[in-house]
């Protein structure tokens, strides 16, 4: 398996915990959503990030309300609902502790070439 697919793989595993943590900051447009990816060299497309802002709404994560714009028709702004920002409480936990086991596994098992 070539690096960039595990690399693709990897990223896939993490879009819905960076997603809710983007919104939790504010209510924001798709677009805001993959700048703010796209700053971070996360890279998303719009035939990834709407079926997942789709499923996160589905399942009680996310809300939208539209909004006006002043270059265009109105927009809709996703953001969090209370349960939203309950399950980002505990991504937010399991991150951390799967953060910290990999990287006590990198340290004791790799290679010195990290």
């Amino acid at each position: 398996m070539e690096i960039e697919n595990t690399k693709a793989q990897m990223r896939k595993g993490v879009l819905e915990f960076c997603i809710l943590c983007i919104l939790s900051e504010k209510d924001a447009y798709p677009s805001e959503i993959i700048e703010a990816m796209k700053n971070a060299k996360l890279i998303v497309v719009e035939g990834t990030l709407y079926p997942l802002l789709m499923r996160l709404k589905n399942e009680g994560q996310l809300g939208y309300e539209w909004k006006e714009s002043t270059s265009g028709p109105p927009r809709k702004y996703y953001k969090l609902t209370p349960a939203g920002k309950e399950f980002l409480n505990g991504l937010h936990t399991s991150w951390q502790e799967l953060v910290d086991s990999v990287n006590q596994i990198a340290k004791q098992y790799s290679p010195n070439t990290l």
